[in-house]
């Protein structure tokens, strides 16, 4: 009896491993493994899986929602834009150079890429005296 539902576990395990995989955050597994293995150094494995698992399940929510939000926005810009959420909110990233995970551009690149410090390109660095 045990070594069945053990083989019904695995088989149950195995047909949810083997989905498409996206670049998104890990959800239950993922997290409530790491969990487990904290909770397992502080004696207490199953309440470290849970608080993993719950983490995940957030963190996943939270790039899902983040990417349905970069999917208005890119179909504001492009009216008539053909494909799904994910794909929307990837072309958004591209087109605005932002990272999944963040909905604005960073603020420590400016958008003509110079570096914290650099004058941009084109332009000249006075040198010296300029009064006249």
């Amino acid at each position: 009896m045990r070594r069945l539902m053990t083989l019904g576990l695995l088989a149950a395990l195995a047909g949810t491993t083997v989905t498409a995989a996206q670049a998104e955050p890990g959800g239950c597994l993922k997290y409530g493994a790491v969990g487990a293995v904290g909770g397992h150094v502080a004696h207490h494995g199953v309440l470290g899986a849970v608080g993993g698992c719950v983490t995940g399940m957030y963190r996943r929510h939270v790039y899902r929602k983040e990417a349905k939000q970069k999917a208005a926005l890119y179909d504001q810009e492009h009216p008539g834009a053909k494909g799904t959420y994910a794909q929307k909110a990837t072309a958004y990233d591209v087109e605005h150079s932002t990272q999944p995970g963040k909905l604005t551009p960073d603020a420590a690149t400016p958008q003509g890429g110079a570096q914290p410090g650099q004058m941009p390109q084109g332009q000249v660095q006075p040198q010296g005296d300029t009064h006249l």
